[in-house]
């Protein structure tokens, strides 16, 4: 008898879809306007997401460092993701114990926009060798690939992840 997962990245096809494992070895915590943490599988919507979120790193040590890469793997929709994925922020050299606001952003934050379908929004962390190792920066944000960049700058796997879904709103929601 085939044994289900329970683990919200692989439920969630974060885990296929974007990268090939998460190692889980580091807690990373991702909050919108200081009161909308980020949980794997729960809905934000987009009027929350203006702003960058502040993304905590628990983990390492001030000697570790750190690369942060969001991720849409829905576009333009869930149902046919032939643009997928599309770039929406990196921040690289982010000590480890520390938040983004003490790493380089590579590429600026992108709020997510989703026109059709429900979309996941995804966070992954990943840890360099040394501080200044990530070289390879995108030079666009559409058709973006997670792996490769991870591969390109010799990040492994990720350390960390969490994702949210996020859909269109309309008008009456935002109110």
């Amino acid at each position: 008898m085939a044994r289900i997962s329970s683990d919200p990245l692989i439920v969630g096809r974060v885990i296929g879809d974007v990268v090939d494992h998460c190692l889980q070895a580091v807690k990373m915590t991702v909050t919108y306007n200081s009161d909308k943490q980020v949980y794997n599988g729960h809905e934000l919507f987009p009027s929350v997401l203006t702003n960058k979120p502040k993304v905590e790193v628990h983990g390492g040590d001030m000697r570790s460092f750190f690369t942060l890469v969001m991720t849409d793997p829905d576009v333009p929709g869930p149902s046919d993701p032939y643009l997928r994925e599309h770039l929406h922020w990196i921040v690289t050299d982010i000590p480890g114990t520390t938040d983004v606001t003490f790493g380089k952003e590579i590429v600026g934050y992108e709020m997510p926009r989703p026109n059709i379908g429900i979309h996941r929004f995804v966070y992954l962390l990943f840890k360099q060798n040394r501080r200044g190792s990530v070289v390879s920066v995108p030079s666009y944000r559409d058709q973006f690939n997670t792996r490769m960049f991870a591969h390109e700058n010799d990040l492994g796997l990720p350390v960390a992840a969490v994702f949210f879904n996020c859909q269109r709103e309309t008008a009456a929601r935002r109110r």
